[in-house]
């Protein structure tokens, strides 16, 4: 299994800069923000499923662009798997034909472009022998994270917008082949207020964060704010250099 890191910023701003969309094989998107775009068109025919973290823009940007592109090409409705919170951000103010068409119900009900499968916390979906499991996540709204694991057994866990997430720790220690962390860091030290009232880290959070990790993994930042890439980057390096983070970049691939 490969995932490829089609996204990885907190904001855009020039070519490197997309926001968060992780595509695993040729198949299944984890978030789809702008990094989604950059995908040809036969590419994102190809995408039957999208596990979404949360309802953020930046997370769900490419999804109404993408099934309106190539809902006709396919012959089975995009899977869309997310919280029933989510879900329901989605239709209310995205598919409500204000913002952009229904397409769970369109160009019938009974073959629609697109449809929903609902998530619950720890439950794991698997496709042809890959599994994605949902994850805990503090966020200002309902939000997962997600452990993907292979049909190998090797697992890279996403933890995607969260805080403080101390539920999280004890699951990630229990994956005995952990291979690698993708966590966020949004904000630098001098921001942590913002980071606290926003429910994202900063350098000195996710150094306490990492602390309660047991297994030695290889860990990636994510979701940095475009301009602080630099400070951020050098403030984790102080706060928790000892774990040898390192920032994610776009076209980054991971093999498991």
């Amino acid at each position: 299994m490969r995932i490829k890191v089609l996204g990885c910023s907190g904001g855009i701003g020039g070519r490197q800069l997309r926001t968060t969309s992780l595509l695993v094989d040729h198949d299944v998107l984890i978030d789809a923000g702008t990094g989604a775009c950059d995908l040809t068109l036969a590419e994102l025919a190809r995408i039957d499923h999208v596990f979404l973290t949360h309802s953020h823009l930046d997370h769900i940007l490419s999804i109404p662009l993408m099934v309106d592109s190539v809902g006709a090409m396919r012959n089975t409705p995009l899977v869309i798997h997310a919280l029933p919170e989510t879900i329901a951000v989605l239709k209310a103010h995205i598919f409500n034909w204000k913002i952009w068409p229904d397409f769970s119900v369109i160009p019938t009900h009974e073959a629609p472009f697109m449809r929903y499968e609902p998530m619950t916390l720890g439950q794991t979906v698997t496709l042809k022998k890959r599994r994605f499991t949902a994850l805990p996540a503090n966020h200002v709204l309902p939000a997962l994270g997600y452990l993907v694991t292979s049909e190998a057994g090797a697992s890279l866990a996403f933890t995607g917008d969260t805080t403080i997430n101390e539920p999280l720790w004890p699951k990630l220690n229990r994956v005995r082949d952990l291979r690698y962390l993708i966590i966020e860091t949004a904000f630098c030290n001098r921001e942590k207020s913002l980071a606290v009232a926003s429910k994202h880290l900063c350098p000195s959070m996710l150094a306490e964060e990492l602390a309660h990790l047991e297994r030695n993994v290889g860990i990636y930042i994510t979701h940095l704010k475009p301009g602080e890439l630099e400070l951020t980057m050098e403030e984790i390096q102080q706060d928790a250099g000892d774990y040898a983070p390192l920032m994610l970049q776009n076209g980054h691939t991971f093999d498991l």
